[in-house]
């Protein structure tokens, strides 16, 4: 006997159907002159089981702030709810995801500038008390490195666009 496929956790069909509802509404608000109508709590809890879901993924799973990055990405979400067009996409569970899934990645690069923020100034005040400790790690030491080659590489590439913004 074959095995009969898992449910899905959120129903897309279902999810479309009240997003196009949902879009009328402010359309409607917006021609009217009214405030945003209130999120739908089906879509709530969806936005809630997606990103609960993608946090579970491999690439997401051993963060410690991990209940930030769903709080972003369901704030996102919510923010940029308006602009999910039913005559341009008939699938708002991609539409969420992708949001979530960018929500989560600026939370990360946000959490590592943090923590090379704090072990740089542990590393200022360590010096300047003493010189002979040795605080951090191979791995921070690393990080460090990685962390501010990346942002020499970034501000070279600005600096590159910048040059070519001259000649236009």
């Amino acid at each position: 006997m074959a095995k009969a496929k898992p449910a899905h956790y959120v129903d897309n069909k279902e999810l479309y159907a009240v997003m196009v509802v949902f879009r009328k509404a402010v359309d409607e608000a917006e021609q009217s002159g009214e405030g945003r109508p209130k999120v739908p709590d089906y879509v709530g809890r969806c936005l809630l089981q997606i990103a609960n879901r993608l946090a579970t993924k491999p690439n997401f799973a051993n963060y410690t702030f991990k209940d930030d990055m769903v709080s972003d990405g369901i704030e996102n979400c919510v923010s940029y709810i308006h602009n999910f067009d039913p005559e341009k996409s008939s699938n708002p569970f991609a539409y969420f995801t992708q949001i979530i899934y960018y929500a989560f990645l600026r939370r990360i690069q946000k959490e590592k500038k943090q923590l090379y923020i704090k072990h740089k100034s542990l590393e200022q005040s360590v010096v300047f008390m003493d010189n002979k400790v040795d605080i951090g790690s191979d791995y921070m030491n690393d990080f460090v490195k990685n962390f501010e080659s990346k942002e020499k590489a970034t501000k070279v590439k600005r600096k590159e666009a910048k040059g070519v913004e001259k000649y236009f």
